[in-house]
């Protein structure tokens, strides 16, 4: 082996590696070696696990992949003399930012495409790592929780629900299938955080999914809810901004999002459809009012009269116009 890669740096990819028995030792016999770079990829039902983590631990740099930004998204479009304008480009957004469905001709191709993604994550990752044999309770969680983006959800909540629909389950159980929707990235839980005393708190987190069309292929009907659905998109977007990402709370306030970049510099953003009307505005605004100290503040709508207000310091921005920024 060392005489086969020599004296130059070596880029060296392997795929799939779930499949090769004990191949972490693969990686210590490569990792030592001053001339490669190791890139390792493979299926999430093992590659965030835990016991992936133990075996490499302080050997490997994690990459975190997202679906494309909105920004992205639209310049593929421009390149490929796709573009229509902002808006048109944005509600095709919504329906899917997986890349491939920028090639897929019809509705119905990329509504096939999306479903194999979900078959994949949910048959493969999930139910293979758990080795979950009730999968009728697996799938009904996961609808259960694409129709509660941006809604605050306790397992205790989620356990009453299911059963109430006549499902067998248990706290326990709900909270290990959950555990592995997220750990197959499926979804991203934004926990809470104190925005005065600094601290995470235990309870009632938020839940965001990676990609809105997998939403809008579970629940196609389920599409009412458009400000939990743009808030979703702003969730994903700070994600590829920031390092740190929670759901603020002021007082008995909520801020829609806390951002805190590598020095727990804090940004605040404030999502709303719009706040054209005065009661809504004064709403939205107060929470982020009740922040004593000085980071920035944002209030993102879709309006697009008065757009770029100001509220002394709490700068509005429109949503479109924020994700195209560079």
């Amino acid at each position: 082996m060392s005489n086969f890669l020599g004296s130059l740096q070596n880029y060296i990819f392997l795929d799939e590696i779930q499949h090769v028995h004990n191949f972490e030792k693969v990686a210590d016999s490569l990792f030592i070696k001053d001339n490669v770079d190791l890139y390792i990829t493979g299926s999430n039902a093992y590659f965030l696990s835990g016991e992936i983590a133990t075996l490499l631990t302080g050997r490997y740099v994690q990459l975190n992949m997202l679906p494309l930004s909105f920004n992205e998204f639209v310049q593929w479009h421009k390149q490929n003399n796709k573009f229509t304008n902002d808006q048109d480009m944005f509600n095709q957004y919504l329906k899917s930012s997986f890349p491939y469905t920028l090639f897929t001709e019809t509705d119905q191709e990329r509504i096939e495409y999306l479903q194999g993604i979900y078959s994949t994550i949910v048959l493969t990752d999930i139910v293979t790592r758990l080795n979950i044999k009730d999968v009728p309770v697996l799938e009904r969680l996961i609808r259960t929780l694409f129709s509660n983006i941006g809604s605050q959800v306790t397992i205790n909540k989620i356990t009453n629900t299911l059963r109430s629909n006549g499902y067998k389950t248990s706290n326990k159980t709900i909270d290990r299938y959950l555990e592995g929707i997220l750990d197959s990235l499926l979804m991203y839980e934004a926990k809470r955080y104190d925005i005065h005393d600094h601290d995470l708190l235990s309870s009632n987190s938020k839940y965001y999914v990676v990609d809105l069309g997998l939403r809008r292929l579970l629940l196609p009907d389920h599409q009412e809810d458009y400000g939990h659905i743009i808030e979703n998109v702003v969730y994903l977007e700070l994600l590829r901004r920031f390092p740190n990402v929670y759901v603020g709370q002021s007082g008995k306030y909520e801020v829609d999002f806390v951002a805190l970049n590598g020095r727990n510099e804090a940004r605040y953003f404030q999502v709303a459809l719009t706040t054209l009307d005065e009661n809504v505005l004064k709403r939205e605004l107060r929470s982020l009012q009740r922040i004593g100290d000085s980071y920035p503040k944002y209030l993102l709508t879709l309006d697009t009269l008065n757009k770029d207000a100001n509220y002394n310091g709490i700068q509005k921005m429109n949503i479109i116009d924020w994700l195209l920024e560079k």
